[in-house]
């Protein structure tokens, strides 16, 4: 027999009933409850933004440094067959696997003096989404859950945010509630499955099936009146908002024109990116793009030609396509990776894990363009100048966003926790 008032039970109910009834997925566990101690440990100083959105690229595999945004002209042995070309900053050169970002290097400010303590994929990718590094009892948030957290949605009936490329290992909304969460969208030009209900499927049987799921939830609700209880109810209204919203077109790349969807890339990172550019439009402040496998232990010479053939088309267009559209003042562009690739070039002709030097790049969002922050040695193994690490550029991000980086929230375990651990911003990345 089912009991109203059996936890488990319900939460298995409840995950079936979002999956049935709305057609999207629910959490998997609930959201634990998040504390912050009133007007402790919060910020005395009231940072002002510099950008309202944040793209942000991820290179998923390591991208490598030497063969994109850190080359080596006069080393030979690093470079292998990758050449270097001018940019239209004089000072600036890149690999000549980037020739339309070569033009654009004035938007840009490469930062080639990042470095991480992980040196693993999985534990990598957690550090650069979270600041935190990886543990088996905690999940951390990562930054559109943090954004959304302190300064809520940018429009009501959409998701606060967005990750196009559907990554499972994905930190989400960590320990915050589950409305914290990124809508997961796997295809861009596929959009959101199931959000539209079926024709036989009426917005009267609909809401009647929610009015016996909230009854059914109502006894239960009343017994555990907690935050993460409540989450699963704001989890369907933000679902039903969302299927009725007109907002819902930012979705449809088929309203797009033709030559500039050929423009970006008619791959899934090239549609991916016009797909955050159209919902960053719409109000969706943090969409993130995952983009790779950039893991190049073989074949690095052929494989990395070929990936920044996407990449170099999607990004330069996506850049002219913000500012000749007034956003990117306001929108941060953001280009990450867990860490780069090795100097020495390994008997697969290919470069293995290199944590110790890389580079990451920003644009747009108040960040001065046509500047190279930080340096690697002659070989590009270590960092020389300026290091900076993983937390560090999560501050800058956190930063160019108005966030306050050292209020303190406390997880359900109340262990305490900032936006970027202990990470500080490049503010003379900007202006």
């Amino acid at each position: 027999m089912f009991h109203s008032s059996d936890p488990l039970n319900r939460r298995v109910f409840v995950t079936k009933a979002a999956q049935s009834f709305l057609g999207v997925t629910a959490l998997s566990q609930m959201a634990a409850k998040v504390s912050a101690a009133p007007g402790e440990n919060t910020s005395p100083l009231k940072q002002v933004p510099t950008a309202r959105n944040v793209i942000y690229l991820y290179m998923k595999g390591g991208m490598s440094h030497l063969d994109t945004w850190d080359p080596k002209p006069d080393n030979t042995e690093v470079m292998g067959l990758t050449k270097v070309i001018n940019t239209n900053v004089d000072g600036i050169r890149l690999a000549e696997n980037l020739p339309l970002l070569a033009r654009q290097a004035d938007k840009l400010a490469i930062i080639r003096s990042m470095t991480s303590n992980q040196g693993a994929h999985e534990q990598g990718d957690y550090f650069q989404h979270t600041s935190y590094t990886m543990r088996s009892s905690i999940k951390h948030p990562s930054m559109g859950a943090w954004l959304e957290k302190f300064q809520g949605r940018g429009n009501p009936t959409l998701p606060g945010s967005v990750m196009i490329g559907n990554d499972s290992r994905h930190p989400g909304a960590g320990f915050f509630e589950a409305k914290f969460a990124p809508l997961m969208i796997n295809d861009p030009e596929s959009g959101i499955s199931n959000v539209r209900p079926s024709s036989w499927f009426t917005e009267e049987r609909m809401m009647n099936r929610l009015s016996v799921a909230k009854n059914l939830d109502a006894k239960f609700a009343e017994n555990y009146n907690l935050k993460s209880v409540r989450a699963y109810s704001d989890m369907y209204d933000d679902a039903v908002k969302m299927m009725k919203s007109e907002e819902l077109k930012a979705f449809d790349l088929d309203a797009e024109d033709a030559k500039l969807r050929e423009k970006y890339g008619r791959d899934r990172f090239g549609q991916g990116c016009l797909l955050a550019r159209r919902l960053v439009e719409h109000g969706v402040r943090h969409v993130e793009v995952s983009f790779g496998s950039w893991d190049t232990h073989n074949a690095n010479f052929t494989r990395v030609p070929e990936l920044t053939d996407e990449l170099d088309a999607a990004l330069s267009t996506l850049l002219q396509d913000l500012e000749s559209r007034g956003m990117l003042a306001e929108t941060l562009v953001v280009l990450a990776t867990e860490f780069g690739r090795t100097p020495e070039i390994n008997q697969n002709d290919g470069r293995d894990h290199h944590p110790a030097g890389f580079s990451c790049v920003l644009a747009g969002g108040g960040v001065r363009g046509g500047q190279v922050y930080g340096s690697t040695d002659e070989r590009g193994d270590k960092v020389t100048e300026n290091p900076i690490g993983v937390p560090d550029l999560n501050a800058t991000v956190g930063y160019a966003l108005g966030l306050p980086l050292d209020q303190v929230l406390y997880s359900p375990s109340k262990r305490p926790f900032t936006v970027a651990d202990k990470g500080k911003p490049l503010a003379n990345l900007f202006g």
